[in-house]
């Protein structure tokens, strides 16, 4: 990608990468979708979206929406940056997993020896989905700004326990709910990071080097005279 639409200097570049980060992130949802069907124990978060949803008999996607949408106002009264992406970020990823639900391409696995490897490919399917989002440049999830809003706030705690802490507190919350907790569980908590390290090796994709484009920025550009 060039460096006009890494830094989304015009509208076009900007619309490009909206949908670059819309595409990305539906193809997430199949990912989430593929470490649920798993069936051994979904991820921290998914926990949580699972047990609103059991609990208050909605959708997946309308449970992923609202849990999304009090961490954004989360992040608002933290002063955390917000981009155009979180927005796509809250609505689509959780959607994607309702469409894909209702076409049943996958069956729940029945044990951990099928259940695993669709676990994994799952991760590897988030890992790739994540590197095609945040390339896009347009912020990060609200769940990742809440992390970096926390962090800077606890400076003495490493944001590897902080990360921990937050995962922890999603999983509680959502196993109470009736979410499903078990080993594919601790494999999405500790495993999802070193598969994304690993997967952005493979394209040298270094998410450090990304300046993300604030909201009040992007709608600048794209009311400004550049096309």
């Amino acid at each position: 990608m060039n460096t006009e639409f890494r830094q989304n200097q015009r509208s076009r570049s900007i619309f490009f990468n909206m949908l670059l980060a819309a595409f990305s992130l539906f193809v997430n949802g199949f990912g989430v979708y593929l470490t649920i069907q798993a069936n051994i124990g979904a991820g921290p978060w998914e926990v949580l979206n699972l047990g609103l949803s059991k609990t208050l008999g909605i959708l997946y996607g309308t449970a992923s929406i609202s849990v999304s949408l009090i961490i954004l106002i989360i992040d608002l009264i933290l002063h955390e940056p917000i981009g155009i992406a979180m927005f796509i970020d809250a609505v689509v990823v959780g959607k994607s997993v309702d469409f894909f639900n209702a076409l049943h391409l996958i069956k729940p696995c029945t044990s951990p020896l099928t259940g695993i490897p669709v676990m994994l490919f799952g991760l590897v399917v988030l890992a790739y989905t994540q590197y095609g989002y945040m390339a896009a440049a347009l912020g990060c999830g609200p769940r990742d700004t809440l992390l970096v809003g926390v962090a800077k706030r606890l400076r003495r705690v490493p944001i590897g326990l902080i990360s921990i802490a937050l995962l922890s507190m999603a999983t509680l919350i959502g196993g109470l709910l009736g979410g499903p907790v078990g080993i594919g569980t601790l494999i999405c908590a500790f495993g999802a990071g070193p598969i994304m390290q690993a997967a952005f090796g493979t394209v040298h994709f270094d998410a450090t080097h990304i300046h993300h484009q604030k909201l009040i920025e992007t709608f600048r550009v794209i009311f400004s005279k550049k096309k």
